[in-house]
């Protein structure tokens, strides 16, 4: 494992430990189901009416583009989550109402925190209007003649793979700041700086690793919108678990937490 100076040591984990981290998360939902999947059925519900009414008013690119920014903001919706995982490892049972109020997700590093990735998530909106006007002068007003352009023509394919590459630079970006920064600030007494450098640590001393978790993140997330967002109800608690666990296995806190119970 290692250090910087005052910051948290970092731990060294395998390529496997991702895997682990699901596995431990799931048996996590299934002790406490009744409200996390309440507050997944809630996010559930919100994603499906914002993209329907995207689609009633011949919003197709938002419905895409929103979609794909969905990782921007997760971890801030994911607050909740962080204390579910929190109170399981100390033994206690969270409760609706206790996700749903974090008073420690109301400071300001966690609110510092959630401007800048709201402002990538802008900056990535800007990023994806800039491409889809480079490759077509056309407004495609419903999801199936978008999907249409993007998958047969030239130009789709173009907007595609430049989308995917500048997207996904971006988002890869913005989860080095945040996969353990977001919890850590719900955990320890410690600045918005200090978390977002040991975020960006645990990506660079594990890169292999954060990879493979970045990948599963991306997947299981893509792969609810397969489903009208009805997965979201499980994938969402799920995920917000797992990253809980993921955040005890990677930075070593500087007193006793309550993560490191959950080991």
């Amino acid at each position: 494992m290692g250090s910087s100076g005052g910051l948290p040591r970092v731990n060294r984990i395998g390529v496997g430990a991702p895997f682990r981290w699901l596995r431990g998360a799931w048996g996590d939902l299934w002790r406490a189901w009744p409200p996390l999947l309440a507050y997944g059925l809630a996010l559930a519900a919100f994603s499906l009416w914002i993209s329907l009414s995207f689609v009633a008013t011949g919003g197709a690119f938002w419905v895409f583009a929103l979609t794909c920014g969905f990782v921007f903001v997760a971890p801030m919706l994911a607050m909740g989550l962080y204390e579910a995982g929190s109170l399981l490892a100390r033994g206690e049972r969270p409760t609706l109402a206790r996700m749903l109020f974090v008073p420690r997700a109301l400071s300001s590093d966690v609110a510092i925190l959630g401007l800048a990735l709201l402002m990538m998530f802008f900056f990535w909106l800007q990023i994806a209007q800039i491409v889809y006007g480079l490759s077509t002068w056309v407004i495609y007003r419903t999801v199936e003649t978008l999907v249409r352009f993007a998958l047969t023509t030239p130009e789709g394919h173009g907007m595609l793979i430049a989308g995917s590459l500048i997207g996904g630079a971006i988002a890869f970006l913005t989860y080095s700041l945040v996969v353990v920064s977001a919890p850590m600030l719900l955990d320890q007494e410690t600045s918005v700086f200090v978390a977002t450098i040991t975020s960006f640590r645990t990506v660079a001393e594990n890169f292999g690793p954060m990879i493979v978790w970045a990948l599963l993140i991306a997947v299981l997330t893509l792969s609810t919108v397969l489903t009208g967002f009805l997965a979201l109800v499980i994938v969402f608690p799920w995920l917000g678990l797992a990253s809980w666990r993921a955040y005890g296995d990677l930075v070593q806190a500087p007193r006793a937490s309550a993560v490191e119970a959950a080991a």
